[in-house]
């Protein structure tokens, strides 16, 4: 099976139609097709035409029309098939857009019913005040649509307590694909003329091969036909992947929540032998049993740090058990009797609801994370999730590893142990060709077949495995399913390709066709990425946790613009869709091109995605890259010259920021100014003030190098001893010289740089480095000013550089790497010596304090003084709770914060990059109430002042900023450490806000 492509006549012809046709709307655009040619899969198909109905007649009357036009038609909910089962050659259907509403709930019968697009996670948000919920529950709940689950049969880790989609749907609403409207569900069977008669002369066939174990998901579950179970027409279109029918409506049923839960770790030696454990588990009737590899564990550590997961027992590999009940006795009696069985005296429960929380999180993060091997190589779906009857799953995982070690591949299992089912991604190599995909497969779809297994426990076969169902079923099965699909849809337009007359599960991949795109551009150096943009992209592995209500799920900051559009645009997997379209050449003309602008237009660059995303996409950086090789040597968009130049004209401005802010102060002085600088005329002009490297307490405490120009008369005699005494703080060596990026030496590097001696080496003591960047120098004077007298109070000596150094964000933000990489290299001329010889360097502003720590290293990879800096800067949360080398000392008393209520914004850039962990825990410490914000403010430096993104600057902060700011109580204080988040709030609702350094420094005693 092929798929054919549709001529640009044909697809002209066919758009027409469904215009007519369809309310809703309809998108033939090359960039609308590269969003929707792939989803989590390997493979990559563009669409014809992509339609976003309105209601159920839009879906049919979008439904008929693809059929007068012989077009095929795949639908689509979330887009996180990682198996290829919602791409498609012809019409691709969006039902998530619009048609995602939840008609009805009834707690009395324990029923609801949906529209196809309704996501789970709002399903499960409408049920949970009556202590209800829908039972299965995948890792994509905050993003699978509920039409998605039915046409997968998903499950989740709640499936051994709740069973699968399957289980949990009476009635559905569908159009068969020869255009039949039908009412599916229990005693149905007959509704399709022929069905009945197909499944009784085939009553032998059906109960040997269908339904013998409960992950028996893959082709088209023929039991449920049987009249013994009811010939269940609903349970029957469950995991039939659209191939049969469309669904307009469904009415699912819902189960009663256990009010008390209790979650439980238990280590084994190894993943076979955790598997060995959970038949005896299982007796005791468990809500979830979860599987997770030390390889896993492993690639989690190395790409989130040691904090992201919660202490485990020991062990190399674990099973994550979770019991309920009504009482918390009747929890606690379950619990003793599954760890008697257990098999293992390596235990930890988790008591604490968070940390469980974080636990359960990271499993599910598991397909992102898995992305990615412990050495950095790039890993596949496929086969994503063979199931065994779970009694066979330990010696099943024995001989997975021997077939892994024979090809020469590595994994990194987990999965839901209790239904026997497994997922793994494998570091095939894909770049040149499905050859060895194709030879792995085959032979892993014997081994599952040998174990009694499916090739797909909850995902559908799809492109990657529908070819293979012959190694599972006999002839006379992979025939009934044929004569079932043309019964249901005679002429094969639902999802072709797929379960019937498969397509290759080597055809149309999306890796091998992208070729490199490395570093002649002289942007960033993709480090992490083997120095090759394509691959940096296509780390999107599309599992589409952007696409999650970050809001109301706690999932993180990202897509600020997609919670504000809903559009498949401006979320981050379809801008790398576009991106990786555009490296493919097929679609979008090259990283140039006008759509690729168009895709990243409304990219806030806040750099979320780089940590929300499990896959580690960062958006921020593909857009500066984008960007710097658009406009490299052509004239530039007017913002990166007056916004993007932002720290230079500070310098001008601030030889007399009085004289300028008299003469912008007139109304309409300042709406020229805005308008003829490219800012929205609603944006206003910040006021200027004297630069704070100026003021008496910079010049006070000036100094260019260490042991010498004293900056503070506090200084010991031993911290002003010089020579070849330890560096203190990050890494120092053994004889003064501190490590080098590659574990090298690095000795008196910067005394070529700095085209001087360079600085006299010394014990950093107790000093600090108080780095004012531009906008803190030019905007905020007392900002800096304020975390000085805090250090010092804390008994911290303060040192402010002789020299004022921008770290160039603006300049990154607009895609100016060449200038931004010169202005890099002159702040590594002032603050370079200081972090090789060991003193932190602390930052005020959170964005520049996060190019330290992130982009520095992109632009100036192998410079050791740009190593030095990014480990050697810090916040001041940081140095107060002692995550720097220096901290407060013994007499210092921090002020209290106990009637303090405030609501505080996290910058995004700390968020995704240094963390604000440090400031939530400094804050609670102190005794300070507050709410903190859920996401992204909306302006992110210069993006929110261009014209074009005001109305979407507002609808962002409308997320979470601007509603927290009017529920805050009376005399409620807005603490936001970003100049951008300042700005927004006060251009916004005329709310100032506040650095944390102003409210600790106005609290100390002599103030």
């Amino acid at each position: 099976m092929t798929h054919v492509t549709t001529t640009a006549a044909e697809t002209r012809d066919l758009e027409a139609l469904l215009r007519q046709a369809v309310d809703g709307d309809v998108d033939a655009s090359a960039r609308r097709r590269a969003e929707y040619s792939t989803d989590a899969s390997n493979y990559r198909i563009p669409p014809a035409v992509v339609v976003f109905p309105r209601d159920a007649d839009d879906l049919q009357a979008a439904l008929d029309a693809a059929r007068t036009a012989g077009a095929s038609v795949t639908m689509r909910g979330g887009g996180t098939s990682v198996a290829g089962n919602s791409i498609g050659p012809g019409v691709v259907i969006d039902t998530s857009r619009h048609m995602n509403r939840i008609l009805d709930v009834d707690p009395e019968r324990g029923t609801a019913r949906v529209q196809p697009g309704v996501v789970l996670s709002e399903l499960q948000k409408a049920a949970a005040p009556h202590g209800l919920r829908f039972g299965p529950d995948p890792s994509t709940t905050n993003r699978a649509t509920l039409a998605g689950m039915i046409g997968n049969n998903a499950c989740g880790p709640h499936a051994v307590a709740y069973g699968k989609t399957a289980q949990s749907t009476l009635e559905l609403d569908v159009v068969t694909g020869d255009g039949r409207r039908l009412v599916a569900g229990p005693r149905t069977a007959d509704a399709v003329a022929g069905l009945t008669d197909l499944v009784r002369q085939h009553l032998a066939l059906v109960r040997t091969e269908f339904g013998r174990f409960d992950r028996q998901v893959s082709g088209y579950s023929m039991e449920h036909l049987l009249p013994e179970n009811g010939a269940d027409l609903a349970r029957f279109l469950v995991g039939t992947e659209g191939t049969l029918a469309t669904t307009l409506e469904a009415t699912v049923r819902l189960v009663h929540i256990a009010p008390h839960r209790i979650t439980v770790a238990f280590g084994y030696e190894d993943m076979p032998t955790a598997a060995d454990a959970v038949m005896p588990i299982m007796a005791h009737g468990p809500h979830a049993v979860e599987g997770l590899d030390a390889r896993l564990v492993e690639r989690i550590r190395l790409a989130k740090g040691d904090g992201a997961i919660p202490d485990l027992p020991p062990g190399a590999g674990w099973l994550f058990i979770e019991v309920g009940a009504d009482t918390e006795d009747e929890a606690r009696d379950i619990l003793a009797r599954v760890r008697a069985d257990a098999g293992t005296e390596w235990v930890r429960v988790l008591d604490d609801p968070r940390e469980a929380a974080r636990l359960w999180a990271i499993r599910a993060d598991g397909a992102g994370l898995a992305g990615r091997s412990a050495d950095n190589k790039e890993c596949w779906p496929g086969w994503e999730d063979a199931a065994v009857p779970p009694e066979r799953l330990g010696q099943y995982l024995r001989d997975f590893d021997q077939l892994m070690d024979r090809h020469g591949v590595t994994g990194q299992p987990f999965g839901h142990f209790g239904d026997g089912c497994i997922h793994v991604r494998l570091d095939i190599p894909l770049s040149e060709s499905g050859r060895p995909l194709r030879a792995f497969m085959e032979d892993a779809a014997a081994l599952v077949a040998s174990h009694g297994g499916s090739l797909s426990g909850e995902h559908g076969d799809g492109r990657a495995r529908g070819e293979l169902l012959r190694a599972m079923y006999s002839p006379e099965a992979i025939a009934l399913f044929g004569q079932v699909k043309a019964l249901f849809d005679p002429a094969g337009l639902l999802n072709p390709g797929v379960v019937v007359d498969p397509a290759p599960l080597d055809a149309d991949l999306r890796r091998p066709a992208a070729p490199r795109a490395g570093l002649s551009s002289g942007g960033f150096a993709w480090a992490h990425d083997h120095g090759d943009l394509t691959e940096a992209v296509h780390r999107c592995t599309g599992v589409g946790k952007c696409r999650a209500d970050a809001i109301g799920s706690g999932s993180g900051f990202m897509c600020p613009s997609y919670t504000a559009t809903k559009d498949e645009k401006d979320v981050t997997r379809g801008r790398a869709r576009v991106l990786q379209d555009a490296i493919n050449g097929t679609l979008i003309g090259g990283l140039t091109a006008p759509e690729v602008r168009e895709s990243l237009d409304l990219c806030l660059s806040c750099k979320a995605c780089s940590s929300d995303c499990p896959s580690g996409v960062d958006m921020a950086a593909y857009k500066s890259e984008v960007l710097h090789r658009t406009y490299r040597g052509k004239v530039r968009p007017l913002t990166h010259y007056s916004i993007g130049w932002l720290p230079r004209w500070l310098r001008v401005v601030g030889v007399a920021p009085r004289l300028v802010n008299a003469v912008l102060k007139p109304a309409w002085i300042q709406r020229f100014a805005v308008g003829a600088a490219g800012m929205d005329t609603r944006r206003r002009l910040p006021t200027f003030a004297a630069p704070f490297h100026r003021s008496a307490d910079a010049r006070a405490r000036r100094a260019s190098t260490l042991g010498v120009e004293p900056g503070s008369p506090r200084r010991s005699a031993s911290e002003d001893q010089v020579g070849g005494s330890a560096a203190r703080g990050m890494r120092g060596g053994g004889d003064g010289d501190l490590e080098g990026p590659a574990g090298g030496q690095i000795a008196d590097a910067d005394a070529t740089a700095t085209g001087d001696a360079g600085p006299a080496r010394a014990s950093a003591g107790r000093r600090v480095v108080l780095w004012a960047d531009s906008f803190s120098d030019g905007l905020d004077p007392e900002i800096p000013g304020a975390i000085l007298r805090v250090l010092e109070a804390a008994g911290l000596e303060v040192i402010v550089p002789d020299a004022q150094a921008c770290c160039g964000v603006t300049w990154i933000s607009t895609g100016q790497l060449d200038a931004a990489r010169k202005r890099l290299e002159d702040l590594l001329t002032v603050l370079g010596p200081w972090a090789v010889n060991g003193v932190p360097i602390i930052g005020v502003e959170p964005s520049c304090t996060a190019t330290l720590r992130s982009d520095l290293l992109e632009l100036l990879p192998d410079d050791p003084r740009a190593h030095a800096v990014a480990r050697g800067t810090f916040t001041l949360a940081e140095v107060l709770t002692g995550r720097a080398p220096v901290a407060p000392s013994d007499a210092w008393v921090a002020p209290r914060l106990d009637d303090v209520t405030a609501v505080v914004q996290p910058h995004c850039h700390q968020y995704s990059v240094v963390g604000f962990g440090a400031d939530r825990e400094l804050l609670a410490a102190l005794g300070a109430t507050v709410t903190e914000t859920a996401g992204c403010c909306g302006l992110a430096g210069n993006w929110g002042t261009e014209k074009g993104h005001y109305d979407v600057s507002v609808q962002v902060a409308e997320s979470s900023l601007l509603p927290a700011l009017r529920g805050a109580p009376e005399g409620a204080i807005y603490l936001a450490d970003g100049v951008s988040c300042r700005t927004q709030a006060d251009d916004l609702a005329g709310v100032r806000g506040r650095h944390l350094a102003e409210l600790l420094a106005e609290r100390l005693p002599h103030a």
